[in-house]
């Protein structure tokens, strides 16, 4: 079954580069319609936001992406969300009806997941769509 509804999340990182282009690719293939999501982190604690990784970041990311794919010939639609990266990447893909979901993988070592957490593993577990990590 080929993908009608295509969810990029994108974060400017290498791996969301291959992402993107794994994205375009399969978009063209299916004939599908291609969103990209760059979501704006909000932690628990004293301070809502990471004053490093705010709406502007997200933003330029969502520009940068957008550029990348109208110059490969297809029009995204852009979401720029607040809240847990997974959570809000999942909630992007059920409210916008997205079929897939298509997002690099950033190679977190045991440390780093045990500590932060694996977003691709979170949106795998937590997804009805179809997930395609990019490594």
């Amino acid at each position: 079954m080929l993908s009608e509804r295509i969810l990029l999340a994108y974060d400017g990182s290498e791996q969301a580069r291959r992402a993107l282009a794994f994205a375009v690719a399969l978009a063209k293939l299916s004939g599908a319609r291609l969103g990209v999501v760059s979501v704006v982190p909000v932690h628990a604690g004293r301070m809502a936001l990471d004053p490093w990784d705010d709406a502007k970041v997200h933003t330029s990311e969502l520009r940068e992406a957008r550029d990348l794919i109208v110059a490969a010939g297809i029009t995204p639609t852009l979401h720029e969300p607040f809240g847990d990266i997974a959570e809000a990447i999942v909630r992007t893909a059920e409210d916008g009806g997205y079929d897939h979901i298509v997002m690099g993988s950033r190679h977190l070592g045991l440390f780093d997941r045990i500590l932060r957490g694996s977003v691709s593993e979170a949106v795998v577990t937590e997804s009805s769509a179809k997930v395609t990590i990019v490594h």
